[in-house]
């Protein structure tokens, strides 16, 4: 596609922000409040941090493959609130690339991604010192270690820097030379397969989910000077973030409010979710926009809504991505709250932003989405784009601004990001029809879809008709060979508090939504639904019950 703006940086962007609306709260997590010219001050330092350990680039991109690296990266292994978000700016500012950690990984997952990334540095809460002492001697490249005080009682690692001594030091010298091709690292869940290292553009990713463009219009951000104009002309809002940021709907969430003169709101505890404690920062702040993901936050949300014990009257919009938020939490949440809102986003590792709906009073569906400026649906043999209209079910695909490709893994990235017709699209595995009245209707991960008696079950679908059963509180659907019909559809069902159903009743409830071929064959009860700390189905884990379970 042609540019038609100028190529941007984050740090630059960050920069003209900070001093259009330099005492306006960025952050806000309990008694911590800090405003833009703090942030960005802090992040600063620990940019000149980084630097003064030699860590930066070191091969420009025009040198490199699209799946090489040549800058060093530093993994954040942190819970939510302002080391994060200056952790990112940090990075960025000192030509580092950061990528997200998950902090449930175990040992062996913790060492694979650290390897993987050749990670320089690691800034991380002093919770995970143990995990970080276990594996540090098998990880020779991981030389700076920034450890984050967090009232843990674990020490300082042997080695580490204290996060707080670096971010107090005097002011850091000049800023070194910032280009758009300065990579933003997004590490994909693991959720179906190894995680993978998406590469992106600085200037890419700012443009497709960091804010540079209306996602509704497609219109582009001209300028910094541009962007600075339209921040100090806005008041801003506060944007409460529940998800954690080492997801990559959250960090985008983030970003974009931090590049167009939002505040951002965390919650205090940040190890669980705690619906209690959200509503109550709600009403303490005045929210006015809160993310989730998928029905595994929603729930407890509007559980706590219900419950009345917090004045949410200020909430207008809730922004679910990530996972499928079901029609029947999204109508109970409008209902609970008069005049809400409920914004559906679809976007991958691989693609950015790309698809949204939004839900208000009536009738309220999920799988049919609008375009995003750049988004296309592609035949199943990757050989054209496939009209509006079109019957066949085809692969959900981006254009345009799109990563480079996966960290040092050619024969991927060629599978991922195909060309078709001289434009290079992005095809992460998501099957979808385009529709004739422009919308796209998603029907889910091809790698979770169930081939059960030549019929394609999508797993999303039965989720979404077995969610909606009154005693059902969490589900995931998964797929188990069959003699008969290959694969078969296995339910994996964790009830609400003080419910009871059998597996009969959820199937003959779901009966009333989807097709009988897709109904599942069997039914496996488990106290809580195994989920990534961003409320992402585990469908590794729920193969592993249907494949156990009776």
């Amino acid at each position: 596609m042609a540019e038609t703006s100028p190529q941007f940086t984050v740090p630059a962007v960050a920069d003209a922000v900070a001093a259009a609306v330099p005492d306006r709260p960025l952050i806000i997590q309990g008694d911590r409040r800090y405003s833009y010219r703090e942030v960005v001050d802090r992040s600063r330092r620990l940019a000149a941090y980084l630097s003064s350990r030699g860590l930066g680039c070191h091969t420009e991109r025009s040198a490199l493959s699209g799946h090489e690296v040549g800058q060093d990266l530093l993994g954040i292994y942190a819970y939510n609130g302002p080391e994060f978000i200056e952790g990112l700016l940090g990075s960025f500012a000192a030509r580092v690339a950061p990528f997200n950690v998950n902090y449930r990984y175990v040992k062996n997952e913790l060492q694979y991604l650290l390897a993987d990334s050749a990670a320089s540095a690691l800034l991380y809460h002093a919770a995970f010192a143990p995990r970080v002492a276990e594996i540090r001697d098998e990880l020779p490249q991981l030389e700076v270690l920034i450890q984050i005080a967090d009232g843990s009682g674990n020490e300082l690692l042997d080695g580490a820097v204290d996060y707080d001594s670096i971010v107090a030091a005097p002011a850091p010298g000049p800023a070194v030379r910032h280009s758009p091709d300065d990579l933003y690292v997004l590490y994909t869940g693991g959720t179906t397969g190894m995680p993978k290292g998406v590469l992106w553009r600085q200037h890419d990713i700012f443009m497709t989910s960091f804010g540079g463009r209306n996602m509704m219009t497609g219109d582009l951000v001209g300028s910094v000077e541009e962007i600075a104009t339209r921040v100090a002309e806005n008041p801003g809002t506060k944007l409460l973030i529940l998800p954690p940021l080492i997801h990559g709907a959250a960090q985008w969430a983030a970003m974009t409010a931090l590049t167009t003169g939002q505040t951002l709101v965390f919650p205090s505890t940040v190890d669980r979710f705690d619906a209690d404690e959200v509503v109550r920062t709600i009403e303490r702040e005045q929210v006015m926009v809160a993310t989730v993901v998928g029905d595994a936050m929603a729930r407890p949300l509007l559980a706590a809504i219900k419950a009345g014990s917090a004045d949410v009257s200020t909430l207008a919009v809730v922004a679910n991505g990530g996972a499928q938020l079901t029609p029947h939490v999204k109508q109970q949440l409008i209902e609970a709250k008069p005049g809400l809102v409920v914004i559906d986003g679809v976007g991958s590792s691989e693609t950015g932003a790309q698809l949204n709906h939004l839900s208000a009073g009536g009738a309220v569906s999920t799988g049919t989405f609008n375009a995003g400026p750049d988004t296309a649906v592609v035949a199943e043999d990757f050989s054209a784009v496939l009209a509006p209209g079109h019957d066949d079910l085809g692969w959900l695909a981006q254009r345009g601004y799109v990563p480079l490709g996966y960290k040092n893994d050619a024969a991927k990235t060629a599978a991922t990001f195909v060309t078709i017709d001289g434009v290079r699209y992005a095809i992460p595995g998501d099957r979808a029809r385009h529709l004739d009245t422009g919308a796209i209707e998603l029907l889910g991960r091809d790698s979770v879809t169930i081939n059960s008696g030549g019929e394609k079950i999508f797993a999303e679908e039965v989720e979404s008709a077995i969610a909606s059963h009154p005693a059902v509180a969490d589900v995931v659907v998964a797929g188990r060979p069959s003699e008969r019909w290959g694969s078969e559809v296995v339910a994996v069902v964790s009830l609400a508090d003080g419910a009871h159903a059998t597996a009969e009743d959820l199937i003959t409830h779901a009966e009333q939504t989807i097709a009988r071929y897709k109904l599942p064959k069997a039914v496996v009860f488990r106290p809580t639904i195994e989920r990534s700390p961003a409320g992402k189905a585990d469908y590794r884990w729920a193969r592993e019950q249907a494949l156990t379970g009776s």
